[in-house]
């Protein structure tokens, strides 16, 4: 690893930071618009981190967005970071980076420090075609992301992301029949869903009867932790976090 990049790794301070929320839906599509208003305002979707030639694929819930007055943020894969972003030109630079330090399941190893080093890696050239960004380093390496719009809640399909159950298990709000259905990762599940600012009461979960690994069992009882009672939902653009009236929180992304 070069000197430049043990340095940007080194400015990487891990500090927690409270989740921020909103959903402006600003930006510009058109190719040759000036870089800051191409790429600010929009959410982008991080595709892949592409360093010394390896390609690695992000997981879904990473993103970035910037905001017109310079302030950037998003998620590494698991984690979320804040920073402040500078254009100069055709190119942007993040410095100040801050993220949380929660523990991740399901994220490959290494790529979130990969994608915050090339994040803060200087000057990054941007080059947008349509929906389609390009952030490249001076040394080639290159992050892949896309425009994405936000999902609604009810009507999306909801991959659970935490806790871990490689990608099985899913739930769909139904808003005509008050319901909510899908996979606890083995099991199916279906209840009844009432909807309030802020809250979704569950009723009773009514399952199929499969036996499943530990590790998806354990899973599957802490999803239904969510049911017969009360949770919190957050809504974050195309993630969704949920909280049982005892702490339990459950966080998903919108499938594509």
């Amino acid at each position: 690893m070069d000197t430049k990049r043990l340095a940007a790794l080194a400015a990487l301070t891990l500090l927690p930071l409270a989740a921020a929320c909103g959903s402006e839906d600003a930006g510009s599509d058109t190719v040759g618009a000036a870089p800051s208003a191409a790429v600010t305002g929009v959410h982008w979707a991080v595709d892949d981190v592409t360093v010394d030639g390896k390609k690695s694929a992000a997981p879904t819930s990473t993103y970035l967005r910037i905001a017109d007055g310079g302030k950037a943020r998003g998620n590494l894969g698991c984690n979320n970071f804040s920073a402040d972003a500078a254009f100069a030109d055709s190119r942007v630079t993040f410095d100040r980076m801050q993220s949380t330090e929660m523990a991740c399941e399901g994220v490959p190893t290494g790529f979130e420090q990969t994608l915050a080093r090339t994040l803060t890696d200087g000057e990054l050239t941007t080059e947008v075609d349509g929906d389609k960004l390009t952030l490249t380093t001076a040394d080639g390496d290159r992050v892949a992301l896309s425009k994405q719009d936000a999902a609604p809640l009810k009507g999306t399909k909801w991959t659970i992301t935490s806790p871990d159950a490689d990608g099985k298990a899913h739930l769909t709000f139904d808003e005509k029949t008050g319901q909510v259905s899908g996979s606890l990762g083995c099991n199916k599940v279906k209840a009844t869903a009432t909807f309030r600012d802020g809250s979704i009461t569950l009723g009773t979960a009514s399952t199929t009867r499969m036996m499943c690994d530990t590790s998806l069992m354990k899973t599957e009882k802490t999803l239904l932790g969510l049911f017969d009672g009360t949770v919190k939902y957050e809504l974050d653009h195309r993630n969704l976090t949920l909280t049982s009236e005892n702490g339990e929180r459950v966080s998903a992304a919108a499938a594509e």
